[in-house]
């Protein structure tokens, strides 16, 4: 009895010392959470939650949304899987069903994020976040269709690997100096310490510069006061770059965690002490992420403030001696429950800004505001390929140009971010062709002629194989002809109006002979009728534009027939044929006095030339395909050599029809 008596005393005092544990560490994780320490809360609920029995469901519930929460602000992968776990163990919070969804939509999982979307507005019918979340899984295709034509490409010359880069900000308008936040180490002698919030080292501001052939060199620690052994980043920089603006969070031992903004000039090489900007009159406010206006009157920020509308808001304030005054928070068209972050301000005055609350990809997309006249912006989501299902963020614009660089966490691991560059290709329009014989043989030496709506008058000479080519600029409006010594004019005509890509229009010009016979091409009639088939309306319309291409010649438009049938009804058949194309060009408004028309029966046969005999290997050039020729071939080759006689064509009469 006194033996089970003291393994009951000392399995009941095992059970008490454990619960303690549990309890206390349960304590310190949340404590850790509570003042911001995420990377260092998640390490302590992990252990906690596989400590935990299945008899303690609710708890592990608890603990598993904790540890999801961790993972997800702090961009680590392992968020799905800790939210999951959560709702397992029947956590009651329905905050988890949308925090759950967040993840799925940036994971890419659209299906499964509207679930839970759903879910969360069974709760809370109005929630935008989960309202818009679902609207952009449902039309993720048109957010990941191009929209701004922009080119990316991950920089080689900012990032480094295993260490974080992001918010690239240029230095004023002087676009040969970057700076950017990284948590790579000043130098190789620097041991550096991880952040219990982060899990990596804090922050330091670099800076790169360019050299005189144009090259990004390795960045550096930036010069001056500006770097402690506190969290820095996140800068903007007056017009004339000798204003600093930047975020700092300074460490307090065992205390919630803030974030301040300050300021600092430059004199001479190096940056000055920063002060710190009064934004709110509650100085435990946390205020980050300046952007500063192109005319250095307006500071934008970012503030998680209570009387902001739900998450990190960004607000405004007109700049007064270091004080913010006016400060406003920028309202419903830029604000949402979520998140709106990382404001940068282009040099026109067009803002953009990062958001979780309004659908997009997933994580942060990068939006794009423009001012209304009556006040209010008009945001849109700039789309892939900048934005991805990952956080996109921090964009920076070389002056007025559309290109510069953003950061992004796509492809990473354990939160890292990285720099891209990004940037729409100066649009370039051209013409090229070639311009030959009907035959198809170059014409070197030959003139094409450019006429636009923009004044623009260019004319050049083909090269010796017929080729030639013009550059074109945007929205233009252009009639071209092309001319040889002996031959009949060709027009066209060409608009790059509208178009959004480059492009380079293929313009063949195929010049016939003023002074040879030429067969139009597919003029087809009704069998053994003169009636022209509808098969017939492109060759038709080839010569009327020859003919309104060329308002000085006169025309012989003659028929042939095969040998089949008398020679005399032939040539009344073809003759009704060359009336009928007469007839039809005439209905086309061409005069009638400039056309002539003729039936030759089957009295001149085709002579072979080399471009039949290569197309035939029976036949050989010079070959004449009458009917002696023809009576001594197979069938099949007759009939091919019928159809060779049976044509159209014409020749040209006058070159001065109404020039004298």
């Amino acid at each position: 009895m006194r033996i089970k008596y003291s393994f009951f005393i000392i399995l009941t005092a095992s059970i008490l010392l454990e619960s303690c544990s549990i309890g206390a560490r349960i304590k310190k994780a949340d404590t850790r959470f509570e003042i911001g320490e995420y990377f260092a809360a998640a390490d302590l609920y992990k252990g906690i939650y596989s400590n935990l029995t299945t008899k303690e469901k609710s708890l592990k519930g608890k603990i598993a949304f904790r540890q999801a929460e961790c993972y997800r602000l702090t961009n680590q992968g392992r968020a799905e899987q800790a939210y999951l776990n959560a709702i397992r163990n029947n956590y009651a919070d329905s905050t988890i069903y949308l925090h759950y969804a967040m993840v799925l939509h940036q994971n890419g999982k659209y299906a499964e994020a509207v679930k839970y979307y759903d879910l969360f507005l069974k709760k809370d019918s109005t929630n935008l976040v989960a309202k818009n979340g679902i609207l952009a899984c449902r039309n993720v295709a048109d957010l990941t269709k191009v929209q701004y034509h922009y080119v990316i490409k991950r920089s080689t010359d900012f990032n480094q690997r295993r260490t974080s880069n992001f918010s690239p900000a240029f230095m004023g308008s002087n676009t040969d100096m970057l700076a950017f936040t990284s948590t790579r180490p000043a130098d190789k002698k620097t041991v550096q310490k991880n952040s219990a919030i982060t899990g990596l080292p804090n922050n330091d501001i670099f800076v790169s510069r360019k050299n005189v052939v144009g090259k990004w060199e390795k960045p550096e620690i930036i010069e001056g006061e500006i770097n402690t052994i506190n969290d820095e980043g996140i800068c903007s920089f007056s017009d004339d770059g000798r204003i600093m603006y930047f975020t700092r969070s300074p460490y307090v031992a065992d205390g919630a965690r803030g974030t301040e903004i300050l300021m600092s000039n430059k004199a001479g090489g190096t940056w000055s002490k920063p002060q710190k900007i009064k934004v709110f009159n509650d100085s435990t406010v946390s205020v980050a992420h300046p952007a500063i206006s192109p005319d250095g009157q307006t500071l934008y920020f970012v503030s998680d403030f209570k009387k902001g509308l739900g998450g990190k808001d960004i607000w405004k304030a007109t700049l007064s001696n270091g004080e913010c005054k006016y400060i406003e928070n920028l309202g419903p068209d830029i604000n949402t429950s979520g998140d709106e972050m990382f404001p940068t301000v282009k040099a026109d005055g067009t803002l953009y800004f990062s958001s979780n609350g309004r659908g997009g990809l997933g994580g942060l997309d990068i939006y794009k505001a423009t001012p209304k006249k009556e006040g209010g912006w008009t945001v849109e989501n700039i789309g892939a390929p900048v934005n991805s299902s990952s956080d996109d963020f921090g964009m920076t614009f070389e002056g007025k140009k559309e290109k510069g660089y953003f950061s992004s966490n796509r492809n990473e691991i354990k939160g890292i971010d990285a720099i891209w560059s990004f940037e729409i290709p100066e649009l370039a329009y051209s013409i090229e062709g070639k311009v030959t014989d009907e035959k198809g043989t170059e014409i070197p030496e030959a003139t094409v002629r450019m006429v636009s709506n923009n004044g623009v008058n260019a004319r050049i000479q083909t090269k010796k194989d017929g080729t030639y080519r013009i550059k074109l600029d945007k929205d233009m409006d252009c009639v071209m002809l092309a001319s040889a010594r002996g031959y009949l004019n060709q027009r066209n005509s060409i608009s790059t109006q509208g178009l959004t890509d480059s492009k380079t229009f293929k313009i063949d010009f195929k010049l016939s002979s003023i002074s040879k016979l030429i067969q139009i091409e597919n003029i087809f009639y009704e069998f053994g009728k003169w009636d022209l088939t509808p098969a017939s309306e492109d060759g038709l319309q080839v010569l009327v534009k020859m003919l309104n291409d060329n308002p000085n010649i006169t025309i012989e438009i003659s028929a042939n027939t095969d040998y089949v049938g008398t020679n005399v009804d032939n040539k009344i058949l073809s003759e009704k044929r060359a009336k009928s194309v007469v007839n039809y060009l005439i209905s086309k408004e061409i005069a009638s006095d400039r056309l002539v028309f003729v039936g030759n029966g089957e009295e001149k046969p085709v002579v072979v030339d080399a471009n039949i005999a290569k197309k035939y290997n029976f036949l050989k050039e010079n070959d004449v395909l009458n009917e002696i020729f023809v009576l001594k071939l197979t069938p099949d080759q007759q009939e091919i050599v019928n159809q060779i006689n049976r044509r159209s064509e014409f020749r040209v009469l006058k070159t001065t029809y109404k020039l004298y």
